[in-house]
């Protein structure tokens, strides 16, 4: 399977506007902690035209860190969207359903970190499907059925998945 840099662009564009959505959760909770925000700045470049470099994938690795060392659920979370946004520019062009969490996982981490706030995760995952972009649908069918497994996590994967792939 191949995968295309426009494809990969449109991927990590939907993807940064979903983390983006939920960064002012992080920051209200750790204010002075700029790597998620770094993240998705980098995935909005990548996304724009801007090469896929290792200061792409640095800014990820850099916002999981930051998703590790806070104990706040919401800020963890808000903080793995950005991870996975900056994470979309390296879906991996493999049949496998591990893959199948790079597509879904920013809308994902969004809806559980806006849960954990109190705010609705199915609002905030009807307002992710009405933003991807075609090539989303598109990729996501190129590949098997994901494993979400049966956490909490897993359901909001599993709607993610759902309506994207019959998008």
């Amino acid at each position: 399977m191949e995968l295309s840099l426009d494809e990969l662009r449109a991927l990590t564009g939907w993807a940064a506007a979903c983390a983006s959505r939920v960064l002012p959760l992080y920051e209200s909770r750790v204010p002075d902690d700029l790597r998620p925000a770094a993240a998705i700045d980098a995935a909005r470049e990548f996304a724009s035209g801007a090469p896929r470099t290792k200061a792409l994938r640095t800014a990820a690795w850099a916002a999981l860190a930051a998703a590790g060392a806070t104990t706040d659920p919401v800020a963890s979370a808000a903080a793995r969207a950005a991870v996975a946004a900056a994470g979309a520019a390296y879906l991996h062009p493999l049949a496998s359903p591990h893959q199948v969490q790079h597509i879904v996982g920013p809308a994902q981490q969004a809806a559980l970190a806006r849960e954990l706030a109190g705010d609705s995760a199915p609002a905030e995952i009807e307002w992710a499907l009405a933003q991807a972009p075609p090539e989303v649908s598109a990729l996501l069918q190129r590949f098997p059925p994901g494993k979400p497994g049966r956490t909490r996590l897993g359901e909001l994967h599993r709607r993610l998945e759902s309506a994207l792939r019959a998008g």
